[in-house]
């Protein structure tokens, strides 16, 4: 399943929110420094859809705050 997200780094607390009809709102303590925040984006989104790490990539928008992501196993 491949799905839209807007990422918002430095955040007080890492969660995933609806932000409409088709994309989420992944926020996450980390700065946009490092791939910190993206292993970071991986991880929550891996988490809210129970699934493993190793099922969540990014395969647009590494280093902007808009991003497509493929979660292998979830329809």
């Amino acid at each position: 399943m491949k799905i839209s997200i807007k990422v918002k780094p430095n955040s007080r607390e890492s969660r995933v929110e609806e932000a409409g009809p088709s994309q989420l709102l992944v926020k996450v303590k980390a700065p946009p420094r490092e791939g910190k925040a993206n292993q970071e984006v991986i991880e929550s989104l891996a988490r809210h859809f129970g699934v493993p790490k190793s099922r969540v990539t990014i395969v647009a928008g590494l280093k902007s705050s808009k991003k497509v992501v493929n979660i292998e196993g979830v329809d």
